[in-house]
């Protein structure tokens, strides 16, 4: 019996066939519970400047989450692919029924629009989209590094106090342990549509629990 771990490259293929298998039912749910996970929690209620993405390719959904911020007044943002350079993404305020149109990797966007656009470490709390996390802060992205690099600033710095960087996914997107890169920016938690994972390992960031 071969023992041997997966891959980064392999254990990404196995979580995004994963999450792709759940029937719309099971999406659906995994999205109520994901609002309910978050929609009461301190960090989501005091958040006024916040970033969430729009689903792909199986991640679980954060729409109920988007709507649910824009009708308490709070300022959302959307990541958006630069232009140039390809490599970068940007942070960029999204209205109510604005108009979204498809990137490259045929995901909505809004239109670009840098007067729109904030700095990253001005945003209260950072949503991510993640294919694999552990219950200490380990994500494992889609092997783009959008998110990466766009939150390398932070990783640079000794400490921050924002913004709260917090990965969304499916309870079947949970594994053991991730092996980080060093480029690797740690998330202060990961909330699934099941429970929360603080990781309290970190000394940069401290996540509130809502007991």
């Amino acid at each position: 019996m071969n023992s041997t771990p997966p891959t980064r490259p392999q254990l990404r293929r196995q979580l995004r066939n994963a999450r792709r298998e759940l029937s719309p039912c099971a999406q659906r749910l995994a999205a109520r519970g994901l609002y309910r996970q978050l929609a009461q929690h301190p960090l989501f209620r005091r958040a006024k400047h916040l970033s969430l993405y729009l689903p792909t390719d199986g991640e679980i959904d954060p729409r109920l989450l988007l709507r649910e911020a824009q009708r308490r007044g709070k300022i959302t943002y959307l990541p958006v692919l630069s232009a140039w350079p390809r490599t970068k993404m940007v942070f960029q305020r999204i209205a109510p029924g604005e108009k979204l149109i498809p990137n490259r990797f045929r995901i909505l966007e809004p239109r670009i629009n840098p007067a729109r656009q904030r700095k990253v470490w001005t945003l209260d709390l950072v949503l991510l989209p993640l294919v694999g996390f552990d219950a200490k802060g380990g994500r494992l992205g889609m092997g783009g590094g959008f998110y990466d690099r766009s939150l390398a600033y932070l990783g640079r710095r000794q400490s921050w106090r924002k913004p709260t960087l917090l990965g969304l996914a499916h309870e079947c997107q949970k594994v053991e342990s991730l092996t980080q890169a060093s480029w690797d920016v740690p998330l202060q938690g990961t909330v699934s549509d099941k429970q929360w994972y603080v990781a309290h390992t970190s000394p940069r960031h401290h996540v509130e629990s809502d007991a």
